[in-house]
């Protein structure tokens, strides 16, 4: 879609996609030309009600991308935004811009009813609000950068793309728990999944770099940064996916536990005392990787495992080992895999973590070179030797164009 704007005698195509990423106390946004899919900027504001509230923003049209950075308080989302826009204006990209075409949100919580993006009118907004119990952390900052968008431009179309979106394809025997389901549906318990633009983005990529449709294909997709997420995707579709009702199920993360026997939560309440909310923080910012060896870092936990740190040795393993248990529960659940992908920042960064995944699995066709596995690059690439039957691969994640796309793609057929 390319549609002028007309301004004065002259039109302008309105390509260009606004990504917004609304934080409890940051935003983050990148500024995209749909014309050929390049940035034009990205920035970050944090500590947003701070009195040392940082933006950083980074030009990257026509320029030499040198970083220009504020420190100072920014009371809230809305002055975030509007200094967000400043920047962009400086660099002849402001918010008025007939080239902005419409913006787009990262909301994680879309429930059942959103299983694709959609144009933000008063009844989507007030869904995502419905939907606040079941992501009280995340959709409440969503909504925060929706309304303060709004308000900026009430002309330009709002598109809402969910984190939960691509998991909706699940059938409901992965999605439900095995709980009463008068009580699961009256509270809305299920397995929803998380980091879905993400999974989508690289499944696509991985059947690209396969020579093969995503239809083709069957992919586990491994997307490893501070949160964690593994998925089944058979032939373009998620039929199986590592979080939960919330982010805390699932795979080792930074912070969080992933799996835990439930009992674990009543044995903290009844023997140690603990409060609800002592143990929810326990479970997401208290353990995972920090909780286990006191960092979340996995470049120091590497630096601390080369010098004999058998603490962070043991944390390795039992991440790698539950990375392990979903390689092969996943490939079961698929019946054939066509590739294993590294995504995010563990998972693209990281050789150490690819191959130790890995190692061990050659009866299930898995196999990595391990100087393919060293080299580093920025691109999609196979790491896997020419005789293994599952291709394994890294694939760099790109949530922010994967959002665009979808916006873009939405509001073209808007105008059609």
């Amino acid at each position: 879609m390319t549609t002028p704007i007309a301004e004065g005698s002259s039109t302008v195509a309105a390509n260009h996609v606004l990504v917004l990423n609304s934080g409890s106390s940051s935003v983050k946004y990148q500024l995209l030309d749909m014309s050929d899919r390049s940035r034009l900027a990205v920035g970050l504001v944090e500590r947003i009600g701070e009195e040392t509230s940082r933006l950083v923003h980074t030009p990257l049209a026509g320029s030499d991308a040198e970083s220009r950075e504020r420190i100072g308080p920014i009371a809230d989302h809305e002055a975030a935004l509007k200094a967000a826009a400043e920047e962009l204006a400086a660099d002849g990209l402001g918010l008025d811009s007939p080239a902005l075409a419409a913006i787009g949100h990262r909301v994680v919580h879309g429930g059942l009813r959103f299983t694709e993006p959609v144009v933000i009118d008063d009844e989507v907004l007030k869904e995502i609000e419905r939907l606040v119990p079941v992501a009280p952390l995340h959709n409440p900052a969503n909504i925060v950068g929706i309304r303060t968008a709004q308000a900026l431009r009430p002309d330009l179309p709002q598109v809402a793309v969910f984190d939960t979106a691509f998991h909706t394809t699940m059938p409901e025997y992965a999605a439900r728990y095995a709980i009463d389901v008068e009580t699961a549906d009256a509270h809305r318990i299920r397995r929803y999944g998380f980091h879905g633009t993400s999974h989508a983005y690289v499944s696509r990529k991985a059947a690209e770099l396969l020579g093969r449709t995503p239809e083709e294909v069957n992919v586990i997709v491994l997307h490893l940064g501070n949160g964690a997420s593994a998925s089944a995707v058979a032939g373009g579709r998620c039929v199986e996916t590592s979080m939960g009702l919330t982010p805390l199920e699932g795979l080792v993360m930074g912070t969080r536990s992933g799996d835990i026997d439930p009992a674990v939560t009543f044995h903290l309440k009844r023997v140690a005392g603990m409060s609800t909310d002592e143990i929810d923080v326990l479970l997401n910012k208290k353990s995972g990787l920090v909780g286990l060896c006191g960092d979340n870092d996995m470049r120091e936990i590497r630096r601390r495992i080369d010098e004999g740190d058998e603490r962070a040795a043991l944390a390795f393993d039992i991440y790698v080992h539950r990375l392990k248990k979903y390689i092969g529960a996943y490939s079961a659940v698929l019946g054939r895999v066509d590739a294993v992908v590294f995504t995010a920042g563990v998972g693209e960064n990281s050789a150490p973590v690819r191959e130790a995944a890995i190692a061990g699995l050659e009866e299930f066709g898995l196999a990595v070179d391990a100087d393919l596995n060293a080299a580093r690059s920025g691109a999609p690439r196979l790491i896997s030797p020419d005789h293994a039957r599952v291709a394994v691969a890294v694939v760099p994640t790109d949530e922010e164009l994967e959002i665009a796309v979808q916006t873009f793609a939405l509001i073209g057929q808007a105008h059609n």
